[in-house]
């Protein structure tokens, strides 16, 4: 029998303490990683989602440099994704999904994004010329 993972927002949370180096690359399949739990999080990502009801903030992933934590849910809704550089915490970019479906975001290019997928290239150094009109 093949155990399937969790949806991201039934997922428990995890407030085991844990380092910036101790983050994994990959998203986590049976839990959320919370802000709380790391102990090197700036302002930022702790208090990504406190004007969005308060909601909890979740490690996501690695994405080349930048580590990826979201305020709310994955879908449709309130929330916010923050990357912050792994080497360098001061440096942070966000993506504000609206729960009209649209959402925005500044990347480090300096282009304001207006689909997630762009901003995730640009962070990556892959931004695409049209990525604002998208």
């Amino acid at each position: 029998m093949t155990h399937r993972p969790l949806p991201a927002d039934e997922r428990p949370f995890d407030d085991t303490p844990i380092t910036t180096a101790d983050l994994p690359d990959l998203p986590t399949r049976d839990r959320n990683i919370s802000a709380e739990a790391w102990i090197e999080a700036p302002p930022s990502v702790r208090g990504a989602g406190s004007d969005i009801g308060g909601v909890r903030v979740a490690f996501k992933r690695r994405l080349g440099p930048w580590l990826l934590w979201r305020a709310g849910p994955a879908r449709r809704a309130d929330s916010r994704y923050v990357a912050v550089r792994a080497d360098d915490l001061t440096v942070h970019h966000e993506f504000r999904h609206l729960p009209d479906g649209t959402g925005h975001g500044l990347g480090p290019s300096g282009v304001e994004h207006l689909r997630f997928r762009s901003w995730k290239e640009d962070l990556l150094g892959r931004a695409s010329s049209a990525a604002g009109t998208q």
